[in-house]
């Protein structure tokens, strides 16, 4: 009995400690909503990423769907040019860059394989992909992490990121510290201090991608990006708190 009261204390004590991450989690004070689900804050906050490989043309072409598990809307990364998996063709930006930031991103995925992206900084892609466990996978810092493929809820259900990033350092244009990651998934501490090497995928996935094979990252703040690839996903709930980290430590404070 009193082990099973230890550890009912112990999960009351970690979800209290935790009450700011996972689906629904509300705003931190000072932070910015920018993804309610409205069509409003979609034209008011983002735009089209014009990379090398950009097919579309404004006004965003995404659509506001009805949120297929609570009442609402959600946005649906659908545009014509990307399917097939054509990304870098309708990737959505907010118009707003970052450096160091807190963020809370809600996601779902209607159908088996589908596929997008929320890229920090228009750089550094957390994967979002149903069914791959790998590198490449669902909540990795991609090809840099294995996929904690465990924390992710499946098809049809509202997930969450909730993240804190801080920006690589420079000093007279070298890079001295990587840019570092953590993160929570669902709820679930999943990275702790990730340092990211590189720029994944190609000029057509971000910013620096075409520099130096994505290693030639620069010293220019972007926004948060999410990816486009003709699959059914939806977003929701996503607010963005800047931050200052002097430290090297992405691990949450609040």
């Amino acid at each position: 009995m009193k082990a099973r009261l230890l550890t009912a204390l112990a999960l009351t004590l970690s979800h209290a400690a935790f009450a700011d991450v996972g689906v629904g989690a509300k705003p931190l004070d000072g932070a910015e909503v920018i993804m309610d689900g409205s069509r409003a804050m979609l034209d008011e906050k983002w735009i089209y990423w014009e990379g090398p490989g950009f097919k579309s043309a404004m006004p965003i072409k995404w659509k506001i769907v009805e949120d297929p598990v609570d009442k609402g809307s959600a946005v649906m990364s659908d545009d014509p040019v990307a399917a097939g998996g054509k990304y870098g063709t309708a990737d959505i930006v907010t118009k707003k860059a970052y450096r160091d930031f807190r963020l809370h991103i809600e996601f779902l995925i209607m159908k088996p394989g589908g596929n997008s992206g929320v890229y920090l900084q228009n750089r550094y892609e957390i994967q979002v992909l149903d069914g791959d466990k790998t590198k490449h996978g669902m909540g990795a810092v991609i090809n840099e992490t294995e996929s904690p493929y465990h924390a992710y809820k499946g098809v049809g259900q509202w997930n969450s990121y909730d993240i804190t990033f801080r920006a690589a350092r420079f000093q007279d244009g070298k890079m001295v510290e990587k840019p570092l990651v953590s993160m929570f998934f669902n709820g679930i501490k999943v990275h702790t201090n990730i340092p990211i090497n590189q720029v994944h995928g190609g000029p057509n996935s971000g910013l620096d991608g075409g520099n130096k094979g994505g290693k030639g990252i620069t010293d220019t703040p972007g926004g948060l990006k999410l990816q486009c690839e003709g699959h059914d996903v939806r977003y929701r709930n996503a607010w963005i708190k800047e931050l200052d980290l002097t430290a090297a430590d992405t691990d949450f404070k609040e």
